[in-house]
C-alpha cells in the first residue's frame, strides 16, 4: 500500500519526536529520566537536519537515502548553533527553554514546509516505505527457501545492531565521572578576589565571601572553621553544617572580628569534609595586622589592601 503522500511517515515521526521530545524535557515528572537524554540527542544531532533536506529536497529523484541521512547530520551539526548565534542577541538568550523552542519551531516548520511541497509533486514526492521494508525483511527472515545458515547469520545481525544501540544509549546516558574536587574560595565585598581588608583596628572585621562548590559526584556534608594564628575561633552555627549536592555550590558573606592585635598574623579559613573531621579538606588563608585604635591618634589610617 502507497504512503499517504499528504502526510508522509517520515515526517510524520519527526513531528511525533519533536513534541515527545519536548515534554520530555519541559514536564518535571519527566525532565530526570533518561528517556530525556535518549531523545533530546536526535533532536540536536538529526531532526532539524532531516526537516531542512525534506523541505529543500522533495523529489525522490533529488538525493538517495544514504545522502539524506548524511546530509541531515551535517547540516544538523551546523544549524543549531547558528539558530543559538541568533538567540544570543535576543533578550531570552542562550538558555534551555528559548533553544528547545527554537529548534522545535525550525524543525517543525522546515516539516511542513516539506510536506507542502511533496503534495505538489504526486508520484514523484520522496517518501520512505516503512510498509515494503517491513515486509521484506519479514518475507526475507520466514521465507522456507533460506538455509539455516543464513537464518542464524540474520539473527546474529539483528542481535548484534539491538546490542550495539542498547550500547549507545547506555554510553550516553551514564556519562563517565571526571575527577573528584571540592572547590573553596574567599572573595573579596566585592565579590572579586582581591581588595581583601588586611590592616584593622581592633574591633573592625575582615569582610569576604565564602564559597564552596561541590565537584565529588556524590552529596558532601562539610564544616568551616576559622583560626587565627593556630587558635580556632568561633564561626555561626550555619557555617559548621554544610550540606550539598553535587554540582551544587553555597556562597555566603563572613564577617570576622579579630579580637587580638598583632602584625602579619595568618587568618586561616578551614573546610573539612565531615567523614574526616581530624584534618582539614582545603586551607585559606589571609595575612592580616590588627592594631589598637590609640596608636592611631595623628597616624594616617590603614588602608585597605
Amino acid at each position: 500500500m502507497r504512503p499517504n503522500p499528504s502526510f508522509p511517515a517520515d515526517l510524520r515521526i519527526v513531528m511525533v519526536l519533536v513534541l515527545v521530545t519536548d515534554l520530555f524535557i519541559l514536564l518535571p515528572f519527566l525532565s530526570n529520566s533518561p528517556i530525556r537524554t535518549v531523545l533530546g540527542l536526535p533532536l540536536v544531532l538529526f531532526l532539524p537536519g532531516y526537516a531542512l533536506i525534506a523541505a529543500l529536497f522533495p523529489a525522490k529523484d533529488d538525493l538517495d537515502g544514504i545522502e539524506r541521512i548524511a546530509l541531515s547530520f551535517g547540516l544538523s551539526i551546523a544549524v543549531v548553533p547558528l539558530l543559538g548565534l541568533g538567540l544570543n542577541y535576543t533578550p531570552w538568550g542562550i538558555r534551555l527553554v528559548p533553544v528547545l523552542v527554537s529548534i522545535s519551531v525550525f524543525t517543525l516548520g522546515m516539516s511542513l514546509i516539506a510536506i507542502t511541497r511533496r503534495k505538489g509533486l504526486g508520484e514523484n514526492a520522496f517518501c520512505v516505505p516503512f510498509g515494503k521494508m517491513y515486509a521484506s525483511l519479514r518475507d526475507e527472515l520466514a521465507t522456507e527457501r533460506r538455509s539455516g545458515l543464513d537464518l542464524i547469520l540474520s539473527i546474529v545481525l539483528v542481535v548484534s545492531i539491538l546490542l550495539s544501540a542498547v550500547t549507545l544509549v547506555y554510553v550516553v546516558v551514564t556519562p563517565k565521572q571526571g575527577e573528584r574536587f571540592t572547590e573553596f574560595y574567599i572573595l573579596g565585598p566585592g565579590g572579586m578576589a582581591d581588595n581583601y581588608r588586611t590592616r584593622l583596628v581592633l574591633g573592625e572585621s575582615v569582610d569576604v565571601i565564602v564559597g564552596v562548590v561541590n565537584h565529588e559526584y556524590q552529596p558532601v556534608n562539610y564544616s568551616l572553621e576559622i583560626r587565627l594564628d593556630n587558635e580556632s575561633m568561633e564561626v555561626p552555627e550555619n557555617y559548621r553544617h554544610i550540606s550539598l549536592g553535587h554540582n551544587s555550590t553555597w556562597e555566603q558573606a563572613l564577617s570576622f572580628a579579630p579580637p587580638v592585635t598583632g602584625s602579619d598574623m595568618k587568618l586561616q579559613y578551614l573546610l573539612y569534609r565531615e567523614d574526616n573531621m581530624s584534618e582539614p579538606y582545603r586551607d585559606l588563608h589571609l595575612w592580616i595586622s590588627v592594631m589598637e585604635a590609640d596608636n592611631l591618634t595623628g597616624q594616617e589610617m590603614p588602608a585597605a589592601v
